[in-house]
């Protein structure tokens, strides 16, 4: 039982070597995609305003964005109001469906940017490729299965060595190189497995979620807007006042425009909760698109065990639970699958290289 496990362990790892150390190492570089982002474009991650000032009325910033960029549709909204970090708008392309982003100020209402498409930024172009490898759908399905593989990797892996805390930290150095390796690979895997194994479970859980709402939701072609789905008198910082009185306590920190048929206006925010893992979009607020009457208020802290062991997978994914010590290591150790596969593949050349190496003495004797 222990060698077939170890045969899938490794056939698993070559079949999945390229793709894991890509996921790897643009993994650990987006645990800090915001400092990445600030650091590249100040100009437009970052506003500087007075402590005391206030946001813009909402009406006004998104007529603003309206009336600059006539050629698109609203799509969602991040909001912000720290009085550092700008709001970011997603527009939908009148022409093709296509999603862009702009960067603008809102304490001001200047816009910061042009729209640029959702992989235009460098960290943007990242994220795509860590998701999807720049595949689209087909990228999503290919993610889901190698956060599977990766699933796998690291409970097989536990298994195989299942007897580590008697050496864990032993590390060979005078032996040959391949029980060094052995000794490093072993120590690296076991050392990092329970944030590997939160890793790929919970990458695989939005991979998996992202393909299946595509297949159930988008079997037809959805048709291009040409227009807006929603009554464009309605009063959007009117809406986002009653999000505080729909749910006690509430701070929204991201809205959504219906930008499909079914879709209708829907802030996503935070509640004061004790659960350190609880997400800032935990919560939901839905009004009707037309009449702007409350339809849903969603209140994470009376939800399901499960719905709120759900919504802990977004710190627990990105590693900022815990602010910058979290985020050093769920960096460094998220980086272990490309050592974990170069160790492992320097193994499987070992053994291929000595299996050819007996074939050819047995040949000859």
């Amino acid at each position: 039982m222990r060698k077939k496990l170890f045969k899938w362990h490794s056939l698993s790892a070559l079949i999945a070597l390229i793709p894991l150390m890509v996921i790897a190492v643009t993994g650990s570089i987006l645990v800090f995609k915001v400092e990445i982002d600030t650091w590249l474009m100040p100009n437009q991650m970052q506003v500087t305003v007075d402590k005391n000032q206030t946001r813009l009325n909402l009406n006004i910033l998104v007529n603003n964005v309206e009336k600059a960029h006539p050629d698109f549709l609203m799509g969602s909204w991040e909001l912000f109001d720290d009085k550092v970090r700008a709001d970011t708008a997603y527009l939908i392309k009148k022409q093709t469906g296509h999603w862009y982003k702009l960067y603008l100020n809102q304490y001001s209402g200047e816009l910061l940017s042009k729209p640029v498409t959702v992989t235009h930024d460098f960290t943007d172009w990242l994220l795509s490729l860590h998701y999807t490898f720049l595949l689209d759908f087909t990228g999503t399905v290919l993610g889901s299965i190698f956060a599977i593989i990766l699933l796998f990797l690291g409970i097989s892996g536990i298994v195989l060595h299942r007897r580590f805390w008697k050496k864990l930290f032993t590390l060979r150095f005078s032996a040959a190189r391949r029980v060094f390796y052995s000794d490093v690979h072993k120590l690296l895997g076991i050392i990092s497995s329970p944030i590997l194994l939160i890793l790929a479970f919970t990458g695989g859980y939005y991979n998996i979620s992202a393909v299946v709402h595509e297949v159930s939701e988008h079997i037809e072609a959805q048709p291009l807007l040409t227009k807006p789905l929603y009554n464009q008198h309605l009063d959007l910082q009117m809406l986002l006042d009653n999000t505080n009185k729909d749910i006690e306590g509430y701070r929204a920190t991201y809205f959504t425009f219906p930008f499909e048929p079914e879709l209708h206006v829907t802030f996503y925010g935070e509640v004061p909760s004790s659960n350190p893992l609880a997400s800032e979009y935990g919560s939901m607020i839905t009004y009707d698109r037309q009449t702007g009457e409350k339809m849903l208020a969603y209140d994470i802290r009376s939800a399901s065990n499960i719905n709120v062991v759900v919504d802990t997978f977004r710190k627990l994914h990105f590693g900022y639970f815990a602010g910058l010590p979290s985020k050093v290591i769920w960096c460094l150790l998220g980086l272990t699958p490309l050592f974990l596969s170069l160790t492992g593949l320097y193994f499987y050349l070992f053994r291929t290289r000595r299996r050819s190496i007996n074939g050819v003495l047995a040949s000859t004797s």
